[in-house]
């Protein structure tokens, strides 16, 4: 295949623009409110106004703070607005990461190196719930330390009571969610934090989704349980504020309770040709646009403007839950105390990913979770007009599945099923690999399947085992 080549002559910038409208043309349909999942949108002028802002610093470089000292100026503003309302104290100090990614790794990385130095640590394991984000697996295999999982309760909230016994000579923290991502549930900080501290552990928090949205719903009265720096035994947090604090892409932040935590962040190297460098993340060259339109945003919201989206959002999170409840065959999963939530099937002969599919073709950019089988909402001030749609299209999608069961042997219902519960999840990683290396192939590439080509051995062995599972109940 050839490389596309750069026009030979440049292009008029309005025609550039315009191919890049057609880019979007199979994009999800986030704007009227389609869409659970990767974007947080308000409106076309917040938009507009996000990308003034980035545009005026999009040339600027985070890299050396002594040079572009109007980032630096901005990350510290950022990050004592943070530290205050995630309770923090005078030494609370912390930086802007490019996202909730980096600054899961900057922890993991971070306790690691604190263990070398302070405990000879050379084997480190992090204790972490099942339910923890995949950046946390991620962070476990980039920087060696083996993750070990507590286990789910019966109620799928995080069951620590073997947490105590878990820790051991080499642990190097422990984690909490604020909220878990798969059901919306804010994990036990309080009683982690407990342990951890008597056990002289870090605790760190990710609250990359819950950050910028759980001090505002409790501003409004909504009653959560600690999970913040006011829990003796957190150390650190992570708080995206591309999510719910409506910021542009590529914008998260690590908060320490000191700058001891914090040093063990950085990177220095003092013997380069280039001269002594220093890096306090993961990222070398970082957008300066990112930095001004999370500190814009912030600025033009303000805190009544977060508190009127936390209102919205809890109430569209309310309305749905209420909703889901009332159509018969489903569940509400876990115990939803923020801005996400899950639901399955409460019927056997339900086929909750086969409802998932008649969302989708409803025009709802739909994300299913395993273990159990459900489908998954990340809910925004957005929801708040289109949560009665969606819940009538709920309604009716139910009634086709429960009129037509042969709908879960087909299109993506039959796939999660099979992925759900297939015994061997070696090879479903490596066929997940291989299938998701195509798309970065040289030229480009696209993720499908052939669904013309006969299927592989390993593809026939997968049914076949679905098929035999279906008929044991």
């Amino acid at each position: 295949m050839d490389h596309l080549k750069l026009p030979e002559h440049g292009r008029p910038e309005d025609d550039v623009l315009e191919s890049l409208k057609g880019f979007a043309e199979n994009d999800p349909n986030y704007r009227e409110g389609r869409t659970w999942s990767l974007v947080y949108h308000l409106d076309d002028a917040h938009d507009a106004f996000t990308a003034k802002a980035y545009g005026a610093f999009s040339s600027a470089n985070g890299l050396n703070p002594a040079a572009f000292q109007s980032l630096k100026r901005m990350e510290t503003e950022i990050i004592s607005v943070l530290a205050g309302l995630l309770h923090g104290g005078p030494d609370t100090c912390g930086v802007v990461t490019a996202g909730g990614t980096e600054s899961c790794l900057m922890a993991v990385k971070a306790y690691r190196d604190m263990a070398r130095k302070t405990r000879k640590v050379t084997r480190p394991n992090m204790i972490i719930p099942a339910t923890a984000h995949v950046a946390w697996f991620k962070a476990a295999e980039y920087f060696g330390v083996k993750a070990r999982l507590l286990p789910m309760n019966s109620d799928l909230s995080t069951d620590i009571s073997r947490l105590k016994r878990m820790i051991n000579a080499g642990t190097v923290m422990v984690l909490g969610s604020a909220p878990e991502y798969p059901h919306g549930t804010i994990d036990p900080i309080s009683e982690m934090g407990q342990i951890t501290r008597a056990k002289g552990v870090p605790l760190h928090v990710d609250a990359c989704v819950g950050g910028l949205i759980l001090p505002f719903m409790e501003k409004n009265g909504v009653e959560l349980p600690e999970w913040d720096f006011r829990v003796p035994g957190v150390t650190s947090i992570s708080a995206d504020l591309h999510k719910y604090g409506y910021a542009a892409k590529g914008a998260s932040t690590i908060l320490y309770r000191n700058l001891d935590l914090l040093k063990h962040q950085m990177f220095v190297y003092q013997d380069w040709p280039g001269g002594v460098f220093a890096s306090p993340a993961l990222l070398g060259t970082r957008p300066g646009g990112a930095y001004a339109a999370a500190w814009a945003v912030m600025q033009k919201m303000g805190e009544d403007g977060y508190r009127k989206l936390a209102r919205d959002t809890a109430e569209a999170v309310e309305t749905l839950k209420a909703g889901i409840a009332d159509i018969k065959g489903l569940r509400i999963l876990g115990n939803p105390q923020g801005p996400l939530l899950a639901y399955g099937s409460s019927d056997p002969k339900l086929n909750i990913y086969a409802v998932a599919d008649q969302l989708e073709q409803a025009g709802w950019n739909v994300n299913r979770v395993q273990n159990p089988a459900g489908i998954h909402c990340m809910v925004t001030a957005k929801h708040l007009g289109v949560a009665g749609e969606y819940l009538s299209d709920l309604a009716k999608a139910v009634d086709t599945v429960r009129a037509n069961p042969d709908l879960a042997k087909t299109g993506g219902a039959a796939a999660y099923g099979m992925m759900a519960h297939v015994p061997l999840r070696g090879m479903v990683k490596s066929k997940v690999l291989d299938i998701f290396a195509e798309m970065y192939r040289a030229g480009g590439g696209n993720l499908q399947l052939d669904e013309g080509k006969a299927p592989g051995l390993l593809e026939r062995g997968m049914a076949r085992y679905v098929q035999w599972r279906s008929k044991r109940g």
